[in-house]
């Protein structure tokens, strides 16, 4: 994330970030970009700069700071994130980087090294992670998303049975693999590169889970093609991936896009960030679920045989 120019966030924000009892001196405060569901900040004050966060619990989402905080902290012991200063009442305040935001071209450039740093988070993370362990299963999310979005009458709840049947689909298409500690939103924009390493950051969503989420977020998020999806197999499980393999990738591929425009449904009904089209957000995800099926089905058909 990159310091939005000529931004200067309201009066109760800065004084709510000023009465933090953490800063030497005075503080200058910039807005950072990013984010649907957060609101980021970096200030300075006289001995360096911070990256000050703010989020409040979504139950709907599965999201819980305290939860988040923790698994921050553990990604800074295992060398993935950034320090944490300080965390209370909704708000964390990790250490400023000052390093470059990844975009998909650079996911796409980078993927050997993606590779690796996220093979070393799902297997070093564990050794970190406290208190009672968070499970992220992608298909449970999916149908427990249709449950809210059934009770809170969406507009697109008569298309859940369709979205519930594609759910089941992808989720017998899955290989069984090793339970890992992963990150679960591997948008470009939480990869930073500051020339010498990789970072992780917001880890919302982090649990244990399989690799192949993350794998199939971050080639659905980046919009690799189907060379660069199978270069990232290779690298990651260090093996040319098998049949099994890359159709449990291409189908996690339309179970993360499903959860992601299932996540923005829910968000329509349930947050009200400033400036975000949550209904757009549904209709693009929607439409790269529609192409991202055509792609698997074609390849393998429609139903497990």
């Amino acid at each position: 994330m990159a310091p939005a120019p000529d931004v200067h966030p309201g009066e109760p924000v800065a004084r709510r970030i000023a009465a933090l009892p953490i800063w030497q001196g005075e503080i200058s405060i910039a807005l950072l970009k990013g984010g649907i569901s957060n609101e980021s900040y970096v200030v300075e004050d006289a001995s360096r700069k911070y990256v000050v966060r703010f989020g409040t619990d979504y139950p709907v989402h599965h999201v819980f700071r305290q939860r988040e905080v923790m698994t921050a902290r553990a990604a800074h012991l295992a060398g993935f994130a950034p320090e944490v200063f300080h965390a209370d009442d909704g708000v964390m305040v990790t250490a400023f980087l000052g390093a470059r935001t990844y975009d998909a071209r650079d996911v796409r450039a980078n993927i050997p090294r993606i590779a690796d740093m996220v093979r070393q988070f799902h297997t070093r993370m564990p050794e970190h992670i406290r208190g009672p362990g968070f499970m992220f299963w992608v298909f449970h999310v999916i149908r427990d998303y249709a449950r809210t979005l059934e009770a809170g009458k969406s507009r697109l709840a008569h298309k859940l049975p369709a979205y519930l049947a594609i759910s089941d689909e992808m989720e017998a298409a899955q290989k069984p693999l090793p339970i890992i500690f992963s990150h679960n939103d591997l948008l470009p924009a939480n990869i930073l590169d500051d020339e010498e390493r990789l970072w992780l950051i917001d880890f919302e969503y982090a649990g244990f889970s399989t690799a192949m989420f993350d794998l199939a977020g971050l080639a659905s998020n980046a919009g690799f093609d189907a060379d660069e999806s199978e270069a990232l197999l290779d690298a990651y499980f260090r093996a040319r991936p098998d049949t099994a393999l890359t159709r449990a990738h291409a189908a996690m591929q339309c179970a993360s896009l499903l959860r992601e425009a299932m996540w923005s449904m829910v968000s329509e009904l349930h947050l009200k960030a400033p400036g975000v089209d949550y209904v757009a957000y549904t209709t693009e995800n929607l439409q790269r679920l529609d192409e991202a099926l055509d792609h698997y089905r074609t390849l393998y058909g429609k139903t497990i045989s």
